[in-house]
Parts: structure tokens; sequence; C-alpha cells
């Protein structure tokens, strides 16, 4: 029994062994076959983009536009030459009015441009044999065009020609656009003229305001009480003088102690004195002249009076004969022969009574109390303005004519200007220091206009000469009628100045300032409504 056990192992050892080879062999067939597949199928999936990538660089090589182009031999250059000359003549042509010369040339660029695109198709140079014929025939053209001297002298001459023609005619629109702006700005809209003929009427017809105007003359005693806050704006326009006095009434903290005293002429007193007595503006005092009642306003005080009237001067500033028109526009509006823009400087014989005046132009309107300004220092000096020389042209250069010697001995070219519209004056040191006096001398040496040309801020700049005292720059915003202003800065201000041709109540208006006007006009008034009033 014991021998057995021996014998019966030795064949199990050996079938433990023949599987394990069995299994290696099998294991080894499995890898020479998956290597077999991997190098038959390797070249297969290869060759696709090798020869993708074999046509891409010889793609690449027939395309290289660069190389072509610089080489001395290459067609598609000359064609190309061709094609720039033959679109310059065309146009040399045209102004010429060749026009059968012009369409050949147009007709014969197509082909060559047609020639060009073949090619690039193809993605072959272009030989010369198949362009030999275009460019035979563009030369013939282009030669033919030469031979009518439109060569590079005379396109040169024409395009220079072309150009100061074309600035001819630009600097001729702005000096129209600048000429229709100004006659835009002069004329009185219908409405307003409207307004003002029924204001008229109604004063002569309606007995009951002449009675009202007369029961408020018990207030006189308010026009001459230096305790009150005087304010004055001169002008013949009724609707823009009640926004003024509306817009001051409605932002001051005690519209009791304001009082107005407006001062037009004699064609709008009758309206003035009609609107202002029908309508109440919060307890607000106003009170109406007109400047021809005033017996010392002649021309033998007054030199620029004494000038409107002369004939030369009228000439000048309506039709601008005397120098041939040279002189732009705008330094000949006839707004500047009122004496309702001169009496400005004539404040302490407007009113003899009074010690101290804010002056507001007509086109301004008030966002806030202005009370404080007639408690300001201002240093013993005659004129409380907002300076202007944040920017250089706003400086006594851009203004005076420094070629004069009496402008140059006496004034600082860099001075800062500043702003009439929104002024305070103090009238004891007006007629302290005799400015109305100082005013006289130097229209009396303008009398040839040589010193300066344009209204009444050049004057003012010279009068008030080291007679300013600057103020804070909230008080008075300028710009609303001619530019973009800052919104923080009218936010901000106190009196937004509508300065500039762009006045609110035209159509020429600037439509983003306007709401900034209309809000204190009050569109529902019949009146208003009838002269549609808008």
């Amino acid at each position: 029994m014991r021998r057995r056990g021996p014998d019966f192992r030795r064949p199990a050892r050996r079938r433990l062994s023949n599987v394990f080879w069995l299994t290696l062999i099998g294991l080894l067939i499995l890898l020479f076959i998956v290597f077999l597949s991997r190098d038959s199928h390797q070249p297969t999936s290869r060759s696709p983009y090798t020869k993708k990538s074999f046509r891409h660089d010889r793609t690449i090589e027939g395309l290289n536009v660069t190389e072509e182009m610089l080489s001395p031999d290459s067609v598609a250059r000359q064609v190309n030459d061709q094609i720039s000359l033959a679109k310059a003549f065309v146009v040399i042509a045209k102004e010429s009015n060749n026009l059968q010369l012009a369409w050949e040339l147009s007709a014969q660029i197509r082909n060559s441009q047609i020639l060009l695109s073949n090619a690039a198709l193809r993605r072959t140079p272009l030989t010369t044999g198949e362009s030999e014929t275009t460019i035979r025939d563009m030369a013939l053209l282009l030669y033919q065009a030469q031979q009518l001297h439109y060569d590079s002298a005379t396109m040169i001459m024409r395009l220079k020609a072309k150009i100061q023609g074309l600035e001819e005619q630009m600097n001729s629109v702005n000096e129209k656009s600048s000429k229709f702006g100004q006659i835009a700005a002069e004329e009185v809209p219908k409405s307003l003229y409207c307004l003002g003929v029924r204001l008229t009427t109604e004063w002569f017809k309606n007995s009951n305001l002449q009675r009202i105007l007369h029961d408020k003359r018990q207030l006189a005693a308010k026009l001459e009480d230096n305790n009150l806050n005087h304010f004055c704006v001169f002008s013949d326009n009724v609707l823009a003088t009640s926004v003024v006095v509306n817009s001051t009434a409605l932002n001051s903290k005690d519209p009791g102690k304001v009082v107005f005293h407006l001062v037009t002429d004699e064609v709008n007193y009758a309206a003035m004195k009609a609107w202002f007595t029908m309508n109440s503006f919060r307890g607000v005092t106003v009170d109406v002249q007109k400047f021809e009642d005033f017996s010392w306003l002649n021309a033998s005080y007054v030199p620029v009076l004494k000038q409107l009237q002369d004939s030369e001067t009228q000439s000048y500033y309506f039709s601008g004969s005397i120098d041939d028109g040279r002189t732009p526009i705008k330094f000949r509006n006839p707004k500047y022969l009122s004496m309702l823009n001169h009496l400005r400087f004539y404040i302490p014989e407007v009113f003899p009574a009074l010690k101290k005046v804010l002056f507001l132009d007509d086109d301004i309107v008030v966002q806030k109390d202005l009370s404080p300004l007639f408690s300001i220092d201002l240093n013993g000096n005659v004129n409380g303005a907002v300076e202007t020389c944040m920017e250089t042209f706003h400086r006594y250069h851009k203004y005076l004519n420094y070629s004069h010697p009496l402008i140059r001995a006496h004034f600082d070219p860099d001075a800062c200007g500043w702003a009439f519209g929104m002024n305070v004056f103090d009238l004891v040191e007006w007629r302290k220091r005799d400015v109305t006096g100082i005013y006289h001398y130097w229209q009396e040496k303008n009398v040839d206009r040589t010193l300066w040309k344009l209204g009444t801020l050049p004057p003012g700049l010279l009068t008030f000469y080291g007679l300013t005292q600057p103020l804070d720059l909230s008080w008075h915003v300028l710009g609303l009628g001619y530019t973009n202003v800052d919104p923080h800065l009218i936010e901000n201000g106190a009196v937004l100045h509508f300065n500039g041709n762009s006045k609110p109540w035209l159509k020429i208006g600037m439509e983003k300032y306007k709401p900034l006007w209309d809000k204190y006009v009050d569109y529902g008034h019949p009146l208003l409504q009838q002269c549609n009033v808008h």
C-alpha cells in the first residue's frame, strides 16, 4: 500500500506542467497576432494624413503671394499695378467728362480682376501667355489716358484743385449756417409776437388792469428801500423776463423781500405792464419802466448812443459794406444797436436811490435762493461776477485787440474774463469810483472799433478791470445755449445761463436743456394757449 502513493502522484505533476506550457504558447500566439494586426493597420491609418499634409505643403508653396509679388518677373504684380493706375484714371476721366474712356477703363479693370481671381482659384501663378492680351489691352488704354494728359502731375494738380474747391465750399456752408443761425436767433417767433400784441391790446382795452397797477403804486416805497433785495432786468422779451421773475420768486426763501426792476422799450412797454399786472409771483414786487423816459439818456451824455445813431456804424452792423463783409456776422449783430444792451453800464443813473443791485440777463433761470448774494463781501470792488478763465479762450487776449498800444499798455492779456448775466453791483462804490466815466472813456477810444468789435463784454472787461470780485462758480453756470454742460454743474448751479444762439424759447433751442426753462412757464395760461406758445 505504501508503494502506490508515489506512483499515484507522478501523473498529476505531469498534467500540471502540460497545462502551463500550453497556456504560455497560446499567449505567445495571441501576442504575435496582435502585433501583426497593428503593423498591418498602422500604415493604412497614417497614410491619409501623410498625403493630406503633403498636399497642404504644396498648396502653401503654390499660394506664396508675397514671393510672387516681389519677383521682378511676376505677371500678377504687373496686372495689379495696371489696375491701380487705371482706377486713378477713371476718376480723372469722369471729372473731365470723358465718360467713354472711363467706361472702357472700368471694363478692362473688371477683366484684369477676373484674370487674377481665376489664378487664385486654381492656386497657380499667372503666366505670360494667358495674360498677354489683357495686359496689352490695358496698356493701350493707359497710354491713351496719358496722351490726354492724365499723368501723375496732372492728377496731383487736379486733386489739389478739388481739395481747394471743397474747402471753399465748406467755408461757404459754414458761413451760411452761421448766418442763418444768427438770423434764427434774432427773429421774434410768431407765438411771442402774438403774445406781445394780445397783451398790448389787453392793456389798452382793460381799464381794470390800469386800476390794479395804480393801486400797486402804494408799494412804491419798496422800490427805494435798500433793506430789500433789488433785481434788475433789461429786456424786450415778455416771456423770457417772466421766467426770470417766476424762477426767482419760486426759489426765494422770502419772496416778500424781492423787488424786480424791469426796463424795456416803448414797443413792449404796455405788454410788460399788462403781463406783470395780471399775474402774481408769490408777492414779489415788480416795477416796469421804459428807457425812453430817462431824460439823462441822450447823445451828449452817452457816447455809445451817439455812435449807434451814426450812419456809418449802422451800415457796419446791418450791411457790412464798410469792410466788404469780411467781418464775421456775429460781430455785426444788430442787437448791439439796442440801448437795452448798454443800459447795464448806467445802472446807478437808472436807479439813483439804490445801493446794491443784482443784475440778471433775460436768458437765465434761477434755481436757488439768491438772497445771500446781497450780503456777500465784495472787498471794496464794484462788480461781483463768476470768472470764466478755466480755459485760455476766456482770458482778456481773446476779447481785446492787443496789437493796439493802448490795450497793451493797460491790461494783462492773461487776466481772467468773467461773465455778464448774473452780477452783483455795489452802486455806492460805482458812484465813488466813477465807473460810468471809465466806460465812457473806453467807448470814445473805440469809435473806430479798433479796440474790440463784439458786444458789451469787452467794454465791461475794460471798465471793471481791477474792480471785480470773483464769486463761487456755482452761482452762475454758463453755456446752456451753445454747448454741453456738466450735469453736476447744472444740478448745483444757482443761476443757469442760456447764453448763445440756442435760446430755450426758440425752435433752435437745445432740447435737453429746454425742460429746465419750461417748468417756469405756465403753458396753461389762456393767452399763451391762444398764441400757441409751446
